[in-house]
């Protein structure tokens, strides 16, 4: 993203934004309520068009961005709220996440349309072998409401894996897991790798040991970006951001 600018009826939640996420790295956003993360978060993945800016993946620009352009583009996120339906198994949940042309024959016998019972299988195979690799496998024919929100995070994250991206956007991963679940979602993270991975996260031990590079916003601005160790120790970013919650004897 080039020199990104949001604004709402007069109200500017990004302004002259510019980051990227490089190959094989975890890059942390953080900033309190309000710096603009969401927006931020909205804008890589196609729910909010800024008025100026660039938006480039692998060289190409991506100026009418979509959320349904993202699996051709070798991207998937996670969002806050889940998302997750309800009344289709987890498997189905998670075999939705597969690419368009894939999931065709899975959507076709959902509406009772003529399939591609080879296409289906293929798509069925590879969402439970992420969910294995989860290991939540053992879930596949549960509903989302019958199981623990931690298991429901990890169907989620499944979803969003099981197009097989190169670029993982994860908004707010952490919110509403204790501390042991949050250290199991670090191993997670971590394991995501070669993939990109660009965490929108509030979180700051789970950003501290997962993240390779950090960009932090205040107010819909850059104020510092850099290594853990970097911004662990900006001054600007301790007054602002951390005050004395996260601390480190490394």
């Amino acid at each position: 993203m080039t020199a990104i600018d949001v604004s709402f009826g007069g109200i500017i939640a990004l302004s002259d934004v510019g980051l990227d996420v490089r190959a094989g790295e975890v890059l942390g956003v953080i900033g309190p309520n309000g710096a603009g993360k969401t927006t931020l978060f909205n804008v890589a993945c196609g729910l909010v068009h800024p008025q100026e800016g660039t938006i480039t993946r692998n060289g190409t620009s991506l100026d009418r961005l979509k959320p349904d352009h993202l699996p051709r583009l070798g991207m998937s996120r996670t969002l806050q709220g889940l998302g997750l339906f309800d009344r289709m198994t987890v498997l189905d949940n998670v075999m939705v996440g597969a690419d368009r042309t894939a999931r065709s024959g899975f959507f076709a016998g959902l509406l009772g349309l003529p399939s591609s019972s080879a296409d289906d299988a293929a798509v069925r195979a590879r969402a439970m072998s992420t969910l294995q690799e989860l290991r939540i496998d053992d879930c596949a024919h549960r509903y989302p409401p019958s199981l623990p929100y931690a298991v429901r995070k990890r169907v989620a994250l499944a979803r969003a894996l099981v197009s097989e991206p190169s670029l993982i956007l994860l908004d707010e991963p952490a919110s509403g897991l204790s501390s042991d679940e949050m250290d199991e979602l670090a191993d997670l993270i971590r394991s995501l790798k070669p993939a990109s991975v660009m965490l929108v996260e509030h979180h700051m031990d789970l950003v501290m040991s997962v993240c390779d590079r950090i960009v932090v916003l205040d107010f819909g601005k850059v104020i510092a970006q850099g290594a853990p160790a970097e911004i662990r120790e900006n001054p600007a970013v301790l007054a602002a951001y951390l005050g004395n919650e996260v601390t480190h004897d490394n």
